[in-house]
């Protein structure tokens, strides 16, 4: 059981550095653009998420007895959304207070916090029967 945690937590991390990536790349673009926070978040989030589903359910969490497509992609939604509220919320509040540049810096490190929470409900509800 150990070991699967571990290993699932090593794919799950370099998904999700993948994703982080993309996602703030996005982000900051599009910000520099002069693309509201909020839609800007969003954009990037979806880019991110439509790969991290389908890498972690291809390959980090693949050894699962995994509930059907509809049911898998329903959850991940479910979570994505909360997710992004929360993300998206954290970064209208910082760059109110200490500027758009800031955010920069905080989204990577927002979404890599709210990661560690993404995987474990993943890993026991989203991906599993």
């Amino acid at each position: 059981m150990a070991v699967k945690i571990v290993r699932d937590g090593a794919s799950f991390s370099v998904v999700g550095a993948i994703q982080v990536a993309l996602d703030s790349s996005m982000y900051i673009v599009l910000t520099k653009l002069g693309v509201p926070t909020p839609p800007a978040n969003v954009c990037g989030r979806i880019a991110g998420a439509a790969l991290g589903f389908w890498l972690n359910g291809s390959v980090t969490f693949a050894h699962h007895d995994q509930p059907r497509f509809r049911w898998r992609l329903i959850r991940y939604i479910m979570l994505w959304i909360a997710m992004t509220i929360i993300s998206t919320v954290a970064l209208t509040v910082i760059g109110h207070r200490a500027g758009l540049k800031h955010t920069w810096w905080a989204k990577p490190l927002i979404e890599t916090v709210l990661g560690v929470t993404s995987f474990l409900i993943c890993r026991h509800w989203v991906y599993r029967k």
